[in-house]
């Protein structure tokens, strides 16, 4: 591990944090399939946040992941027909359908959610506790200012 000198300026540990963010994502997307075989790391994170919010519309999707309409569109068609999401009308407003997750979805999410945590377990077993939770506490400070 790199000392906080190995960085002499911000403009350099930005292009690092840049650099290590992509090759994580990379690293993500192709591990994925090996983690839990029935869904890609799109499909997993779009089943995990309808299970979160307890159902949602595919637009609210969209703006979450900043992904094209059509991409969501693909994806929920992808897990419908596997049996993981269902769309109901919205009694609200029954012109939207409400995205939910199917029992099947939630046993295949907690599942995947299971996978995941034991690969994290294991990448994170020669890290102190006082690493993990200031990573964990960098990152979601770094998301949320995505979120404003």
């Amino acid at each position: 591990m790199k000392s906080a000198d190995a960085f002499p300026g911000r403009s350099d540990a930005i292009e690092v944090i840049q650099r290590e963010l992509t090759a994580f994502a990379r690293r993500a997307r192709g591990r994925a399939a090996g983690l839990h075989p029935e869904l890609s790391l799109v499909a997993s994170s779009i089943l995990d946040l309808v299970i979160e919010r307890n159902g949602c519309l595919a637009s609210d999707l969209a703006g979450h992941f900043h992904l094209d309409k059509s991409t969501v569109s693909r994806q929920v068609a992808a897990l419908e027909r596997d049996g993981y999401l269902a769309r109901e009308v919205d009694p609200a407003n029954r012109r939207n359908l409400v995205l939910h997750a199917t029992a099947e979805g939630r046993r295949v999410a907690r599942a995947a959610a299971r996978s995941r945590s034991a690969a994290f377990t294991e990448r994170f077993a020669d890290w102190d506790d006082a690493d993990v939770e200031r990573l964990a506490a960098y990152l979601v400070r770094y998301n949320a200012a995505d979120e404003g």
